[in-house]
């Protein structure tokens, strides 16, 4: 029986490090059954079988050298023409170009035909960061539930206005669609592949082997306050009004009416403009504005509850934690840690 594939696209801008990191990954997979206890058992039993251990192929569009991100010259295994069937495809992130956004017109009809071909025969295919954007341009993430880094979500909106974004995830998958938000979250599309092609035993083992979190994970600790409401008019003054307005009990008609827009019209604009219910949309102010109250000052979790709007601290605590990843108190100590010294 043949090894299964694993391709990864090559393309001009590419992060080096998903062209090369995948297949880094699969060779520590296979270190790690080496190393598994099971392996140095004194008991004369058969050894375990190797865990999965797919063939990882680098592959261009016409099989031609690329130059990636940093200037070099990377010559590729073949062309995707080359390859027929595959069980997982994961496409790098790019290099920003000097707007700070992605290339345009990255592949052309082979490789959108190809991609396509690929999801219909039933392989997995990722897309990391502005890689996702590749998948977007094969008509692949119309109708599908995916994700981008923080700064390229409004874009990835713009550009395939038929995608489902969601905002602030590290990892979204929708069938056979992945898609991851940091420019290194190849780690994260190499690991779901592992364990759903390969099993959980291969994923954890090469999780730990690398010593990786295979857990999901928000970017919403990471993204720098403020940033939304620099994306659109509509939502500084959104946000201006949830701000000053914290010792009310606002509601999604209140802050309708203050932006003088019916409450079908608000819930339209926001979705458009961040993916999110005017409900979601307030509670993510909120907690944006108790993140900053956590790193800047010394209050305690009790009082910056109330101060960003939530009378019952522990609805607070539990809102914080699922829209963040951790609680306050560790989310205090994280930006701590974090800090020059």
């Amino acid at each position: 029986m043949s090894r299964p594939i694993l391709v990864v696209m090559a393309f001009d801008q590419a992060l080096p490090s998903g062209l090369f990191g995948v297949a880094d990954m699969l060779s520590l997979a296979s270190l790690s059954h080496h190393h598994s206890p099971d392996m140095h058992s004194t008991i004369t039993e058969p050894l375990p079988a190797p865990i999965w251990q797919p063939k990882v192929v680098t592959a261009s569009l016409n099989g031609s050298d690329i130059v990636d991100g940093h200037g070099r010259a990377f010559k590729p295994d073949c062309a995707i023409a080359d390859i027929d069937q595959c069980q997982g495809v994961i496409i790098p992130g790019f290099i920003p170009c000097a707007n700070s956004l992605p290339p345009h017109s990255l592949t052309d009809k082979r490789s959108q035909d190809w991609l396509v071909h690929q999801h219909h025969n039933g392989a997995l295919l990722g897309g990391s960061c502005s890689g996702g954007f590749v998948l977007g341009e094969a008509g692949l993430l119309n109708n599908k539930r995916c994700t981008t880094t923080w700064w390229l979500h409004y874009e990835l909106k713009k550009r395939f206005p038929k995608a489902d974004a969601a905002w602030g995830s590290c990892l979204v998958q929708d069938g056979n669609i992945i898609t991851g938000g940091g420019p290194l979250s190849w780690v994260d599309i190499c690991l779901r592949m592992i364990r759903i092609l390969g099993g959980n035993d291969a994923a954890n083992r090469t999780a730990d082997f690398a010593v990786v979190d295979h857990n999901s994970r928000s970017q919403d600790r990471y993204i720098p306050q403020g940033h939304l409401m620099s994306a659109d008019p509509f939502l500084v003054a959104a946000e201006n009004e949830i701000r000053q307005n914290l010792h009310l009990p606002l509601s999604t008609v209140d802050l309708a009416s203050a932006l003088a827009v019916s409450e079908r019209t608000l819930n339209r604009r926001l979705k458009l403009i961040t993916g999110e219910a005017p409900k979601a949309f307030m509670d993510r102010v909120r907690i944006d504005m108790a993140k900053t109250l956590l790193h800047t000052t010394n209050k305690r979790i009790k009082v910056i509850s109330l101060e960003s709007g939530y009378a019952d601290e522990t609805v607070f605590r539990r809102l914080f934690r699922k829209r963040v990843g951790m609680s306050p108190s560790e989310y205090r100590n994280w930006q701590d840690q974090r800090a020059p010294s």
